[in-house]
């Protein structure tokens, strides 16, 4: 009984996943052979960053663009010839393409945006504007 429960609220992520499609920073979603990888976004006082789970990928099966204020991270994974010669008995895991975007706001210096993979999560630093960063707490003298 409580495994057809469970199944009976399997729509609510996909529901919270629409509600939140544009979100800022929170970014669209678009699944090829449907494949979501986590992602983790959070502000710092000098930049974002924004983690992506995906394990099992290399640096090179990997590309981030920018184009007009929208970041997009994708992987397009083909068959291999010794992938179509297995016969799996039983397969839990696989390397399938995805597709994320992220509309960057505009405090983002997009000119010195920095990205490194490892240990299965790409990591984006996207730093903030000069002119969006904390300024110090300063006394304005009367006149």
């Amino acid at each position: 009984m409580k495994l057809a429960h469970t199944t009976a609220n399997n729509w609510l992520p996909s529901l919270i996943d629409e509600m939140f499609k544009n979100d800022y920073l929170g970014g669209t979603t678009e699944t090829t052979k449907s494949f979501l990888p986590a992602v983790n976004v959070a502000e710092r006082d000098e930049s974002y960053l924004l983690e992506l789970s995906i394990p099992g990928f290399s640096k090179e099966e990997v590309q981030i663009e920018i184009d007009q204020d929208v970041l997009t991270i994708t992987s397009q994974v083909e068959k291999t010839e010794s992938d179509a010669a297995l016969k799996f008995t039983r397969r839990e895991f696989s390397k399938k393409s995805f597709k994320r975007s992220f509309n960057l706001p505009e405090t983002v210096n997009q000119n010195v945006i920095d990205a490194s993979y490892n240990n299965g999560v790409l990591m984006v630093i996207l730093p903030k504007k000069e002119e969006a960063l904390p300024q110090p707490k300063r006394t304005i003298s009367l006149k």
